[in-house]
């Protein structure tokens, strides 16, 4: 774990050094963990952003880096590090709050509903009343991560009215490749994880791990936990760029799902991953998963930050925190 977060002091360090600003043509993305990313794994594989700016007359060059959280993707992306963040939606949100009437950030593109897994290995907690001062669970980042939002969702409906952190003391702050090795080692302090496919069914075939609940409960149906997003002045300036890229994902998110085999496979050639192919194509071939560049339940997030104070200005509608192009497409 401390070699992985030194890894991201330097990696931020680097990407701030190379902090200026970038022409039409140039494109700096920073990802995240899991299977939820897919489509950005299938856009860098068969260069799709370069093929799409191509058709446009313009050559592309794409560099990619990888962080984990929310907040630490929201700081490289103010920052001028990177020009594309993906992130879940309450950490969007935030962020379009705080650049409302300066940076602009709006979203660009949801990539795909898949459900987040809070699981356990401990036998006792069956729901979230079962959890004690004994227990620590792991996500992306405490308190503005989706699934730190989603547990503070989940948690306001149990406990009740206003009561929405109530579980926030017992939040640890760690990847999910990380998060997930700690629970299944047994011999961490680490015994539940908000976590992400394909993590999350990779720990269930422990039969000493088990799902308490999942975003889809909290939420009540279908969302898209992952939004592709990027400042205004970046969309203005980079208006082939934009295009291409947006093209592209929606390629690329088609793609998939007529090609899950073919996916999965790209999800382990990407990210160097050691899982089985059979097992990933499971994963992104669950019922609960399809891949769509539009956003769906995200409104529940921004209302929810709303009421609770975490952002001073509440959308009308979805369709405030999100470019355009998104505009004339049946999101919420």
């Amino acid at each position: 774990m401390l070699s992985r977060l030194l890894a991201v002091l330097v990696l931020l360090s680097a990407m701030q050094a190379g902090g200026e600003a970038r022409a039409e043509g140039r494109l700096r993305i920073v990802e995240q963990f899991g299977t939820v990313y897919l489509p950005l794994h299938v856009l860098r594989d068969q260069k799709l952003i370069e093929k799409h700016g191509k058709a446009a007359g313009l050559d592309i060059q794409v560099e990619w880096t990888k962080l984990s959280g929310g907040a630490a993707i929201n700081d490289a992306l103010l920052s001028g590090s990177v020009d594309i963040g993906a992130a879940g939606a309450g950490p969007v949100i935030v962020l379009w709050d705080r650049t409302k009437g300066s940076a602009e950030v709006k979203v660009i593109a949801a990539l795909g509903e898949q459900p987040n897994y809070l699981i356990t290995s401990n036998p006792n907690v069956k729901t979230l009343k079962d959890f004690t001062k004994a227990d620590k669970i792991a996500l992306p980042a405490v308190i503005v991560s989706q699934q730190s939002r989603l547990l503070q969702i989940a948690a306001e409906k149990e406990f009740g009215e206003g009561k929405y952190g109530a579980l926030d003391e017992l939040t640890v702050t760690l990847p999910h490749p990380d998060a997930t090795a700690a629970l299944l080692s047994g011999s961490s302090s680490i015994t539940a994880h908000f976590s992400n496919p394909p993590f999350q069914e990779q720990a269930l075939q422990n039969p000493k791990v088990h799902k308490v609940l999942s975003s889809y409960d909290i939420m009540g149906g279908r969302i898209t936990p992952t939004l592709l997003y990027a400042t205004s002045k970046f969309r203005n300036e980079n208006p082939k760029t934009f295009k291409a890229l947006y093209d592209a994902l929606n390629e690329a998110s088609q793609w998939i799902e007529t090609h899950k085999a073919e996916a999965a496979e790209t999800y382990i050639r990407v990210e160097q991953s050691k899982l089985e192919p059979a097992f990933v194509k499971s994963v992104i071939d669950n019922e609960d998963v399809s891949f769509t560049t539009i956003p769906q339940g995200t409104f529940k997030y921004a209302a929810f930050l709303a009421k609770i104070g975490a952002i001073k200005n509440k959308p009308a509608s979805w369709k405030d925190y999100t470019f355009e192009v998104l505009h004339d497409k049946p999101g919420s």
